[in-house]
């Protein structure tokens, strides 16, 4: 097995795809950093969710708005749901896995607040279940999900964002999450501190 060939290959096609969602994904994106800028502005503040890499993705996108990303600036609120392994756990056991993101946001989310609903395939029961639970609350959201945008594509309000990335391999929708996170959080310092 030609190991380096394989690698190349996984680079090329990571590549390839950026280039074709970028036309794709670039107005999504800046009307999602608009949307966080205005909560922000507004005492708001962003909570996050997801599963397994989505989690990950949730929690790296809290941490770089409540410490900084790459502009020195005050911490802004952030919140991801994912971390909490106590609440978590005793949500599962006291009722159902498909409520442990939900019932934070019920608990946690006010009118002037956005939920960035992370799943690759958009099916992710709980996280469905959150972005209910965010509209219940009068919640914005910022969507970020793949293949068709599953049931949180049907999901979705008027006033929300959707970033679906155009793809259907799990690997190559968690690096465009990845990209996607760190371009709301520049977008996010430039529209408050300006570009340097």
């Amino acid at each position: 097995m030609d190991l380096i060939a394989r690698i190349s290959h996984h680079f090329t096609e990571s590549a390839h795809l950026k280039l074709q969602a970028m036309d794709l994904l670039a107005g999504p994106i800046a009307q999602g950093a608009a949307r966080m800028v205005q909560c922000l502005l507004a005492d708001g503040k962003v909570l996050s969710c997801g599963n397994g890499g989505s989690a990950g993705d949730a929690q790296h996108f809290s941490s770089e708005l409540l410490n900084r990303f790459e502009m020195e600036r005050p911490g802004l609120a952030a919140m991801a749901l994912t971390t909490d392994t106590s609440t978590i756990t005793a949500i599962a056991n006291d009722y159902d896995y498909e409520q442990v993101f939900a019932k934070q946001v019920r608990a946690l989310g006010h009118r002037n607040d956005l939920l960035l609903a992370i799943s690759t395939s958009g099916n992710s029961r709980n996280v469905v279940a959150a972005v209910h639970a965010a509209h219940e609350r009068e919640m914005g959201v910022i969507a970020l999900t793949g293949r068709s945008g599953g049931a949180i594509g049907n999901t979705l309000g008027d006033g929300d964002v959707h970033i679906c990335v155009p793809d259907e391999r799990t690997a190559r929708i968690q690096e465009i999450h990845l990209l996607t996170i760190h371009c709301l959080c520049d977008a996010i310092d430039c529209l408050l501190l300006g570009a340097e």
